[in-house]
């Protein structure tokens, strides 16, 4: 698959003709990378096709998606660019790979959950879940993007309730614009700050096991 950016590809361990797979796309949050991303689908390589997609901003020790012009606002137009380039590295993976249209995943922490978010909300029906882990929809996005009906998107949100980085409000937020959009969605707190809790991975996993297993 051509694109300009960089990733990490687990296909499933038996790929059969005729039959497509489940597809999961994770990005990471700033400073990190495509491989610790790829922890949250440990165990799921069997029967899905999981992308982990590096950033292209190199932040030590790792790499960013986009620059942060102020407290909860991305810069627009490299904001912009980057979601371009996704939705075309998505597309590219879909047209590519035996993938069933019903069940793509996009998840991600931090900058990760934030185009999450925003791709599940202009990508429409390509996409049919959403993991956002502490993350918030910057408002140049609500006001100038086109937004897709999200009625048929299933959305797990979670936040940390003593988040220094992402304040909780902006999680209750994220919960109530999906809602208002007709998504279904599933929100959780966790008394941690900036980061995955264990429980928080337990129940994204139940929850995703659930999704996956829906015919």
């Amino acid at each position: 698959m051509q694109t300009s950016l960089i990733y990490e590809l687990r296909k499933p361990e038996t790929e059969q003709p005729g039959r497509t797979y489940p597809a999961i796309f994770l990005m990471h949050g700033m400073g990190s990378n495509e491989q610790d991303i790829m922890t949250l689908a440990n165990g799921l390589e069997k029967d899905a096709y999981i992308f982990g997609i590096r950033g292209s901003v190199e932040q030590p020790p790792g790499f960013a998606y986009f620059t942060i012009e102020g407290y909860g606002k991305p810069h627009r137009s490299v904001f912009d660019e980057t979601i371009q380039k996704l939705e075309a590295f998505i597309d590219n993976a879909l047209s590519t790979y035996a993938i069933d249209p019903d069940k793509v995943f996009l998840g991600g922490f931090s900058q990760g959950a934030i185009l999450s978010m925003v791709l599940g909300l202009t990508m429409g029906s390509r996409i049919h879940g959403v993991m956002a882990f502490s993350g918030y929809i910057p408002a140049f996005v609500k006001e100038a993007y086109s937004i897709q009906p999200a009625s048929h998107l299933e959305v797990f949100l979670s936040h940390g309730e003593k988040d220094p980085v992402f304040p909780l409000e902006w999680g209750e937020a994220n919960r109530d614009y999906f809602s208002q959009l007709g998504a279904s969605v599933s929100y959780y707190t966790y008394p941690e700050g900036h980061t995955i809790s264990a429980e928080n991975y337990r129940d994204f996993r139940a929850w995703l096991d659930l999704q996956l297993s829906v015919k």
